[in-house]
């Protein structure tokens, strides 16, 4: 991919695709966590530094998440304080007033343009229903109305990386184009986890998103970048069953009628042929009455209860595993931490991963909240600011916005825009 020094800045317009979705609070419909945000600051202090004129477009929310999908007025708020310059919002994507705001920018001046999930063709049902190739999103609306008016285009939205919009992968077929720092950041990080990684290599896989899971472990596990996966929360459950321990009728309905009894057979699949790589809780903790933890091995369970939590034995054996560990990548807490019986296992993961002198990369909402909650984030490596991309990344799959970086980068090489 080309880098932002690869190109002239001074007076140059500067199209830049952020990812700063950020979660929200469902009352106050405030931003509850800026990490993203944060996050994208350097790349735009880079251009800021080059004399760029910027134009910033990024989404927040989307029909999967509708609650979120808000106007991008806090977020310019945020970035203009980290920045210490104003950056301007206009709550207009690609019309009239977007377009002359964009025309009038001067070097050194920002502004951030509407919620791009306001249009259609950015949001993620119409990635599923319409899949256009690159090529054919040229006469988009706001790829149409943007691309005259830029100079450059920088991507550094890498936790978007598997979408296939037109904001992510249509703008490099008009413009010359390089990606963000964090971009960089993000991609060498995960590389260091999953094409170089110092052994034994730890794997903590949990949460309640076991597709994602199931979606890396055979890739990680066939090609030796996972020594050890330590199963928890529903994923350690599927292994179980895979094992033939029976987790009764509350839990089998559970994960039945939501979709996920069909990772039974995977796991049986990898315990028969990487089972000494796979490590399985040895017992569970429940409550009765959701204030009083009871913990039971998993040799005598009974069959009426959800299991919500990894026991204390599960979180001794983990411990020992991870304190030997050289890299450690983790995606989901072990157990559902919110309620307070049930956020020992999570507590005590976490704890074990910050203290281990091994370098550890964790991504993806849930497992940061998880723990910015029990730990301070400043001793886990690197904390991706991707959730689905970064398992798709993981998990070998070529990304959209890979691809589409690559290929102006191959264009670049070769005399072209």
């Amino acid at each position: 991919m080309n880098k932002i020094e690869d190109f002239p800045l001074q007076g140059k317009t500067v199209l830049v695709r952020l990812d700063i979705n950020s979660p929200i609070d469902p009352k106050t419909k405030k931003i509850v966590n800026d990490n993203r945000i944060r996050e994208s600051v350097p790349t735009l202090h880079k251009l800021l530094a080059g004399g760029a004129k910027i134009a910033i477009i990024a989404h927040q929310g989307d029909t999967l998440d509708y609650q979120n999908l808000i106007p991008l007025a806090e977020h310019a708020e945020k970035l203009s304080a980290l920045l210490g310059r104003k950056v301007e919002y206009v709550d207009d994507v690609a019309g009239p007033a977007a377009v002359e705001k964009v025309k009038a920018l001067k070097a050194g001046e920002m502004v951030l343009l509407g919620n791009l999930r306001y249009l259609s063709e950015e949001i993620s049902h119409f990635e599923t229903v319409v899949p256009l190739k690159p090529e054919h999103m040229l006469e988009v609306y706001h790829v149409r109305r943007l691309a005259p008016l830029a100079d450059l285009y920088v991507n550094d939205a890498f936790a978007a990386a598997h979408r296939a919009s037109p904001s992510m992968v249509a703008f490099q077929e008009l413009l010359p184009t390089a990606a963000g720092d964090l971009m960089f950041k993000e991609i060498s990080a995960l590389d260091r986890v999953m094409k170089t990684p110092e052994k034994p290599s730890v794997f903590v896989l949990g949460g309640a998103k076991i597709s994602d899971a199931f979606g890396m472990m055979e890739t990680v596990l066939r090609n030796g970048t996972a020594d050890k996966i330590l199963t928890c929360g529903i994923t350690g459950e599927i292994f179980l069953i895979a094992t033939g321990k029976d987790l009764g009728p509350t839990n089998t309905k559970f994960l039945k009628e939501r979709g996920l009894w069909e990772f039974v057979e995977p796991a049986r699949h990898y315990l028969a042929e990487f089972g000494d790589k796979i490590e399985i809780p040895r017992d569970l903790a429940y409550s009765e009455d959701g204030k009083t933890r009871t913990e039971i091995a998993v040799k005598r369970l009974p069959l009426d209860r959800m299991f919500l939590d990894i026991g204390s034995k599960t979180q001794s054996d983990y411990d020992a595993v991870l304190q030997g560990a050289k890299t450690i990548f983790v995606n989901g807490p072990p157990g559902v931490y919110e309620q307070e019986v049930f956020e020992r296992g999570t507590r005590s993961v976490w704890a074990s991963i910050a203290k281990s002198p091994g370098y550890s990369v964790i991504g993806g909402g849930d497992t940061v909240s998880a723990a910015s909650r029990f730990i301070d984030l400043k001793d886990i490596s690197y904390v991706c600011t991707a959730g689905g991309a970064m398992v798709r990344y993981l998990s070998g799959k070529k990304l959209p916005l890979i691809q589409a970086m690559e290929k102006a980068f191959a264009r670049h090489q070769q005399g072209g825009k």
